[in-house]
């Protein structure tokens, strides 16, 4: 995901002014921190965003945040932001589509819970090297349906195979009809998109923010 964020940061109008990763010394660090970026994006595992929170709001004001699997320290995490007075932007996902799927999700689960004939299920699979199952979208699309109102078992599954981008499927089950709605990623690069979409959104602003602020998803 850094690679794909340093290729197509020139057409959202960005410059890369410096990268780091697990093997970065002390000194590529410096020196980061010394070309006063405006904004930082992380793509790390949900282990080295804990270890590097605090050093990362150093190096610039926001931050576009898109590691999974730490939900646990995500208390920790908001006292970190608001400490250092940022900006950021948290998503287990960042295509556009995904957030229009969960709009889509919100809207027909509010309407489904007073059918109860009708069951839901949730299928997402991923590339066999993705850590986390259920995937962070995932529990993004279950949460939105708990909060439309939706507070019969959904049965989630997941798929770990070949090279799968990534591909969510909310379905609905009635006693002669099924209804999906499903969001398949074709490229990579629509995270990468999305992410520096949410890079030049945050700046200049500070809390903390989804991608459903930053299309002005309601």
């Amino acid at each position: 995901m850094g690679r794909l964020v340093g290729v197509h940061a020139a057409e959202h109008g960005i410059e890369i002014v410096g990268v780091l990763t697990s093997g970065s010394t002390l000194a590529e660090w410096d020196a980061v921190a010394q070309a006063r970026a405006d904004v930082v994006i992380d793509f790390a595992t949900g282990d080295a965003l804990q270890a590097n929170l605090e050093r990362l709001c150093g190096l610039a004001p926001t931050l576009v945040l898109g590691s999974t699997g730490w939900a646990p320290f995500e208390p920790e995490a908001r006292a970190v932001v608001e400490r250092h007075a940022a900006g950021v932007v948290v998503a287990s996902n960042f295509s556009v589509g995904a957030y229009l799927l969960e709009a889509a999700v919100r809207a027909v689960s509010a309407s489904v819970q007073g059918l109860d004939d009708y069951d839901a299920f949730l299928h997402e699979a991923h590339h066999s090297k993705k850590r986390d199952a259920p995937s962070g979208t995932a529990l993004l699309l279950l949460d939105a349906m708990r909060q439309a109102g939706f507070t019969r078992h959904v049965d989630v599954s997941s798929t770990r195979a070949g090279h799968v981008p990534g591909t969510h499927t909310v379905g609905i089950d009635g006693p002669a009809e099924t209804i999906t709605l499903t969001h398949t990623v074709r490229d990579r690069a629509t995270f990468a998109h999305g992410a520096l979409r949410a890079a030049r959104w945050v700046q200049g602003r500070r809390g903390w923010y989804t991608m459903r602020d930053v299309l002005g998803i309601t």
